[in-house]
């Protein structure tokens, strides 16, 4: 009896140690495994920039002549018209001028006409004996002396006449006034350089930025290539804007150097103005409807943690890999031939393809597929071969945690207890 008692308090004892480990005992977390399809989209290479709008062709108006500012027909933001007058200087002095060398004119004509006639009669007396060869000569002397003086003075009278008309000021364009420097009553003087009056832009539909691109992108920026701008006063608004030519020389500030890039922008609208800030995109290469998967799919690699659920193929030997149905063997000259050809098609003519390979999930399988890429934006990578819509690509794989597994337990349609305190 005694022997019957300690095997049954050692069952029971066996029992009770069974049932803690069976409930009790720490389970393996499972492995989540995340998976995606490739998909067709919009992939581009891009550089940014900042710049400043500028209008196309702008026009400085000056005066040729020093004066005093006496009558303005043009404001900020001005329509003109080519040949419209916008503001004239005093004339008095200028008229004056004229007036005098129009006075010198007259007399110096007068003069003209009394050397012409003591020429010729200085000539009749010569030919018949009655003067001297000297006499003579001092009279067709003078007489040539009157004609140039006559000549010179219509010269300053034509200069004089030119200067009076400079004191009209007309814009050269058709466009708007950007700026008006002066004001009426204000002496200009252009004794040593031109003073600026106006500043008239041709075509504000038509604007430019003129954006600073850093050294170390300038060499994939091309003329041609499409941009994407947008400013502060229109934070919501895309403009679109095209490379019109990159300039040769160089701008260094702290050491660091740029290059002005002119990018042509349609102002249809109006709404862009000259001086705004401009965050410029230039995409130096894109590929549209091309077949995208995830950067980090190319950076998945399977771990020990999932052979517990599943079979993984090509884990560092890829001989069983080459045997699964649809993997892509890239060292037949065939295929990579095949692959080469469909990246010419689908990339630009100086974009290559570069191997890669990602892993595929096969219900309880996970296999590994060689494939061709083309352009990576680092979030997104072009497949050029090697892929179809219908893959399931793994990208990651993770345990799950506690916390998850209980979230994930919970049905969302039982009621959440209330907490202490709550009503």
């Amino acid at each position: 009896m005694k022997r019957y008692k300690w095997l049954i308090i050692s069952i029971a004892i066996i029992l009770i140690v069974a049932i803690w480990f069976w409930k009790f005992r720490s389970k393996a977390a499972p492995v989540l495994v995340e998976t995606e399809k490739p998909t067709y989209g919009f992939i581009a290479n891009a550089i940014t920039a900042t710049g400043t709008i500028q209008p196309v062709d702008t026009v400085s108006v000056g005066t040729q002549v020093s004066g005093t500012i006496k009558y303005i027909y043009a404001d900020f933001n001005t329509t003109v018209k080519k040949d419209q007058l916008v503001a004239e200087l005093d004339k008095s002095l200028l008229q004056a001028q004229v007036d005098q060398y129009k006075a010198n004119l007259s007399a110096a004509r007068d003069q003209l006409a009394y050397q012409q006639s003591n020429f010729a009669r200085q000539t009749q007396l010569f030919q018949v004996g009655a003067i001297s060869k000297a006499d003579f000569e001092t009279a067709q002397f003078q007489f040539n002396s009157a004609k140039a003086n006559v000549a010179a003075i219509q010269a300053q009278l034509a200069s004089a006449t030119q200067n009076l008309a400079y004191t009209n000021i007309y814009s050269p364009i058709d466009g708007v006034v950007l700026s008006r420097n002066v004001n009426i009553g204000q002496t200009v003087a252009a004794s040593f350089n031109t003073p600026t009056l106006f500043i008239i832009a041709k075509d504000l539909t038509k604007m430019q930025v003129q954006a600073s691109v850093d050294e170390a992108d300038i060499g994939n920026v091309e003329k041609g290539q499409r941009v994407t701008f947008t400013v502060d006063a229109f934070p919501d608004d895309v403009f679109n804007g095209t490379v019109q030519e990159v300039r040769l020389q160089p701008s260094t500030s702290a050491n660091v150097v740029t290059y002005v890039t002119i990018i042509d922008a349609p102002n249809n609208d109006l709404r862009l103005k000259p001086g705004m800030t401009a965050n410029i995109t230039i995409y130096t290469k894109e590929v549209k409807n091309a077949m995208l998967v995830s950067a980090k799919a190319l950076k998945f690699k399977p771990d020990s943690a999932l052979l517990k659920d599943y079979i993984i193929v090509g884990r560092g030997d890829t001989s069983h890999a080459r045997k699964e149905p649809g993997f892509y063997r890239s060292k037949r000259p065939d295929t990579l031939k095949t692959a080469t050809d469909t990246s010419k098609r689908l990339t630009s003519p100086d974009e290559a393809a570069h191997p890669a390979s990602v892993w595929l999930k096969h219900g309880d399988t996970i296999i590994r597929r060689r494939i061709l890429t083309g352009m990576n934006d680092e979030t997104n990578v072009q497949v050029v071969h090697g892929l179809d819509t219908s893959d399931i690509i793994v990208n990651d794989a993770r345990q799950v945690t506690k916390k998850e597994k209980a979230a994930a337990a919970k049905s969302p349609f039982m009621p959440s207890r209330p907490r202490r305190g709550g009503r």
